[in-house]
């Protein structure tokens, strides 16, 4: 069950200009976390933003006991909210609500695991990882940004075992262009492997990854970075369209049955228009 605390900031990691990971004290979240989920936390004290904003659990923290004591939030400074989290200091105190949500299914061996990220959409993959290699199942991420300034934590997955494919649409670091053509491209090479594959960041690159998937029939969870308002379903702000066993295509709240889905239910036509 969700629980709503004051977590303390433990530490607040700047990594670029608009990058940051904050860490917050947090062990009534962390020991219910599942890969995927999220929180929904309110940066501020005042009234702008008057409503709390939802973040990836990016990391579960442990004590040296290895009990699960805090969270980290990998943030990108966008808006008020979010500018609001990049300023954080240790020892402020943040309204935190979770676990939320529908998390990814986590495959075993032999089935392959591979992650596709674009930005901040790294930040639900890191639990996920870890997760999968302690099932022993073989992990690549495919993460891609505009430039490799906007690339972080790369060697977070590298110590899990995880084996990275790096991509920038400027070609300053990787593959150059969209992470799409290198896991196209190892969609072909790797056909009749079983591969599971895990999506996350702009909407259009999660498209071209649940197409991919459906073209080499490979099982695809996207996990869907809808508005939300209260992260508990009373204010429907996160409606997804998607049409399941041939039916009618109807709305959903990404914040109860999401925020991760199979590709192949969404209706992408509606949901990027």
């Amino acid at each position: 069950m969700p629980v709503d605390v004051d977590a303390r900031v433990l530490a607040n990691t700047r990594l670029s200009d608009d990058y940051n990971v904050v860490a917050l004290a947090a062990p009534e979240i962390a020991s219910q976390a599942a890969p995927g989920q999220f929180v929904m936390v309110k940066a501020g004290r005042g009234v702008d933003p008057l409503l709390r904003r939802p973040f990836s659990i990016f990391e579960v923290l442990r004590d040296a006991g290895g009990t699960p004591a805090g969270i980290t939030l990998l943030n990108k400074k966008v808006g008020v909210g979010t500018s609001l989290l990049f300023g954080v200091e240790p020892g402020h105190r943040l309204p935190c609500l979770g676990p939320l949500g529908r998390p990814f299914s986590i495959p075993g061996p032999p089935v392959e695991a591979w992650m596709v990220a674009g930005g901040v959409g790294l930040a639900p993959f890191a639990t996920l990882a870890g997760a999968l290699t302690a099932r022993g199942t073989p992990v690549t991420l495919f993460y891609g940004a505009r430039r490799r300034q906007d690339l972080h934590a790369v060697d977070l997955f590298e110590r899990l075992g995880v084996r990275v494919v790096l991509a920038t649409e400027d070609g300053s670091l990787g593959h150059h262009g969209l992470v799409t053509e290198p896991l196209e491209a190892a969609l072909v090479s790797r056909a009749g492997a079983p591969l599971r594959l895990f999506a996350c960041g702009p909407t259009p690159m999660m498209r071209a990854v649940a197409d991919a998937g459906g073209r080499h029939a490979r099982p695809t969870e996207v996990s869907l970075e809808q508005v939300m308002g209260c992260g508990l379903g009373g204010c429907y702000s996160c409606v997804v369209p998607v049409r399941r066993a041939g039916g009618p295509p109807h709305f959903v709240r990404s914040c109860l049955e999401g925020p991760v889905f199979d590709a192949s239910e969404v209706v992408w036509d509606d949901l990027t228009r």
